[in-house]
């Protein structure tokens, strides 16, 4: 009762309430940036990963240099089949897929981009999540045998939709005696696909493995084989197990090698922002510092009255303890649910301010996604109260153990 009076106390009545609204708005927006900032970098991260499995290999397996029957050096597969076969029988394993792979150039009246060609067979693709989802996805990926599949990024830099006919060009083409011609197919677009990075959409085209056989001079032969496991989060378990079943040429290269720079990066990126952003909920505590020595200060005749009156340091403690503690609980409990509202709602939020701002503030060939992410996770706020309520409560006890320790007869003195 006595803290609840001190809090709501007007300056006139020497109370602070200018000051506990401060600090109540300084640890409200603290635990609100903390988790907001927490919630985007976590959003991110699985943004990012999803991305990663949902359109690309999570294990590769490819050749090491060899002579070929021919005489040639290559890194080609030619017992494709057989070793695809040995892996898939794996624990873990739930497909093995030979890939064609090679960098074209497609042309559409005259507008021209490379881009990055994967043969695979249609019984794959079918497979792939980010790639075939009925929800993104624009045509009949039925009819994948009949034409090619594109990025919508590289439709909309050719300008194409469905059923037009596009020209790919690849440098390698026929053996002539006067040198190497280049090849031009031209193929019927049946497929559009995003798979929600900029940087695939924009420049990867699936083929036929048949075809890109043919296309790029690999009869009976496959690039690599693309491995898909029941957890990817886990393939360094199975890794040596692959390795074995690959045989002694193979070499492997899972999808933590690709983005492991990336991934410590952000590891490192969410280390940095934890501490900057602790920093800032420490400097909102500090407020409630200052406030409480204003009030004890303000407070120096009632805490001698009530200490002859008999009551205990303890119980002056707690007074003031109750007080910074209630501005430091009532701050966290706004905050989060700020950040909650936040994380839950970005989207809405995000194309507001890009309305406000007249469009153009997230541009994804930069940030490689379509939009800003945001996942809310129970231990992110779970660390954000822990973090505010700790720092509050222990800021408290310093001028809560000063107004304790008061000597009623100097606080009476001059009264």
């Amino acid at each position: 009762m006595i803290a609840w009076r001190y809090l709501r106390a007007r300056r006139a009545e020497g109370g602070v309430s200018v000051m506990t609204l401060i600090s109540f708005l300084g640890i409200a927006l603290a635990v609100f940036a903390l988790i907001a900032t927490l919630s985007v970098r976590s959003g991110f991260r699985a943004e990012f990963i999803d991305t990663i499995l949902g359109a690309n290999a999570h294990l590769t397996v490819y050749s090491a240099v060899h002579v070929s029957e021919t005489g040639q050096t290559t890194r080609a597969i030619d017992d494709y089949d057989e070793q695809a076969e040995r892996l898939a029988a794996v624990p873990g394993v739930t497909r093995v897929a030979p890939l064609i792979k090679g960098q074209v150039m497609v042309s559409n009246d005259s507008r021209n981009t490379g881009v990055e060609v994967f043969g695979i067979r249609a019984g794959d693709l079918e497979t792939i999540p980010r790639v075939a989802d009925p929800e993104t996805g624009i045509g009949d990926l039925s009819r994948f045998n009949e034409g090619i599949a594109i990025g919508s990024g590289v439709a909309r830099e050719l300008n194409v939709v469905l059923g037009d006919r596009v020209r790919v060009i690849s440098p390698d083409g026929v053996q002539t005696p006067f040198g190497t011609s280049p090849r031009v197919n031209a193929y019927e677009v049946v497929y559009i696909f995003t798979a929600g990075r900029y940087d695939i959409d924009r420049t990867r085209m699936y083929m036929p493995f048949a075809e890109a056989q043919s296309f790029f001079n690999r009869d009976g032969l496959a690039d690599e084989l693309e491995v898909m496991v029941a957890e990817p989060e886990r393939i360094g378990q199975i890794e040596l197990d692959l390795m074995r079943a690959a045989g002694e040429r193979a070499m492997i290269w899972t999808w933590r090698d690709g983005a492991s720079s990336f991934l410590r990066a952000l590891d490192v990126e969410d280390n940095v922002m934890f501490v900057i952003l602790s920093i800032l909920v420490l400097i909102a505590a500090m407020n409630i510092i200052s406030g409480l020595i204003m009030l004890v200060k303000n407070k120096g005749r009632d805490i001698g009255i009530l200490r002859t009156m008999g009551l205990t340091e303890g119980s002056v403690l707690r007074v003031f303890f109750i007080c910074g503690a209630s501005v430091g609980v009532v701050g966290t409990a706004c905050g989060v649910i700020l950040g909650c509202v936040f994380a839950i709602y970005i989207d809405q939020i995000f194309s507001f301010v890009n309305y406000v701002a007249g469009g153009g503030v997230w541009d994804p060939s930069i940030r490689g996604i379509y939009a800003l992410p945001a996942q809310l996770r129970l231990e992110d706020v779970l660390k954000a109260v822990g973090l505010s309520l700790g720092l509050s409560f222990i800021v408290t006890i310093f001028p809560a153990r000063r107004a304790a320790r008061m000597n009623p007869v100097e606080a009476l003195r001059y009264e």
